[in-house]
């Protein structure tokens, strides 16, 4: 009688290993990329509705351009609450007629309005 053994070899484990390590290098850094894609759409998109709760504060007040808005002027009435960047920057709410901006604006980065 002959006794075998059913099993995988010592081969074929590294081969497994080696595949799962290859799929790793090539799923990791996409991940990561898409993290950080995601992370500066939705900065962008954060950016926006502040810009657009200023503007509406300054005609709705009747500010001329180079006037302070603060975030105390727009989180009750024209922003729900003052978002918070994903990337885990600082928002600027800058003047009327600006941009408002993001810690986060520098390379790579680049949290900034189009």
């Amino acid at each position: 009688m002959k006794n075998k053994k059913k099993g995988f070899t010592l081969v074929e484990i590294m081969i497994v290993v080696l595949i799962i390590g290859i799929l790793m290098a090539i799923a990791v850094p996409n991940f990561i990329q898409a993290r950080q894609t995601s992370r500066m759409n939705s900065c962008i998109a954060n950016l926006k509705q502040i810009d657009s709760g200023k503007e509406q504060y300054a005609m709705e007040a009747k500010l001329d351009t180079g006037a302070t808005v603060t975030s105390a002027n727009l989180a009750p009435t024209y922003l729900k609450s003052m978002p918070t960047c994903p990337g885990g920057g600082t928002y600027t709410i800058n003047v009327v007629g600006t941009n408002p901006a993001c810690s986060l604006a520098a390379a790579p980065d680049l949290h900034v309005l189009p």
